[in-house]
């Protein structure tokens, strides 16, 4: 493992970004077990509590994912993660994102990754984002942010079944060269 801190305290004005904790299964599980979240997402009965389980242990083994929390009401929407750090690519994946139904189109998933970004290309290079082949809403949003798509693989995410995923990436140099 990296000499990185993959769960520092992440915040701006709207969100806050804590690290996640096994005491935080029943909030996260509330929050992630609206269907509709995952509608487009390749694990699609990730609401259901014993696949969501699942979820949840291997976002603890990660030692990188966090809780996302809508500072003005004070409850988790979501989480996300850093994973897979290579330090001869100088390169880490964020990924495991969502966020509540509610909280959709409201800029809450593109301030998280912001946030992740700025912090941890402090730390690396290169930035890689596994994204479902039919999650167009998210593969939308990370164009949004600058990621250029470089590929497709076969993800087999904790625990669960491989998927086809698109691999897009960002790059420091284009990071801070477009900072929003």
């Amino acid at each position: 493992m990296p000499n990185i801190p993959l769960q520092p305290v992440l915040e701006d004005e709207i969100v806050l970004l804590t690290p996640l904790l096994p005491g935080d299964f029943e909030a996260l599980y509330a929050a992630a077990s609206d269907p509709g979240i995952w509608v487009q997402h390749p694990n699609k009965n990730r609401w259901q509590r014993e696949v969501f389980t699942t979820y949840f242990e291997g976002a603890l083994q990660s030692s990188g994912a966090f809780k996302i929390i809508e500072k003005s009401t004070g409850r988790v929407v979501g989480s996300t993660r850093f994973y897979d750090y290579n330090a001869d690519e100088s390169s880490i994946l964020i990924g495991y994102t969502f966020i509540t139904v509610n909280c959709w189109g409201r800029g809450i998933n593109r301030r998280v990754k912001q946030l992740m970004l700025h912090y941890i290309f402090g730390y690396v290079h290169k930035v890689i984002f596994h994204i479902g082949a039919h999650n167009i809403r998210s593969q939308i949003a990370i164009g949004r942010l600058g990621a250029v798509k470089t590929g497709e693989v076969e993800v087999a995410y904790f625990g669960e079944t491989t998927k086809l995923n698109f691999v897009y990436e960002i790059v420091r140099r284009d990071w801070l060269s477009s900072v929003f």
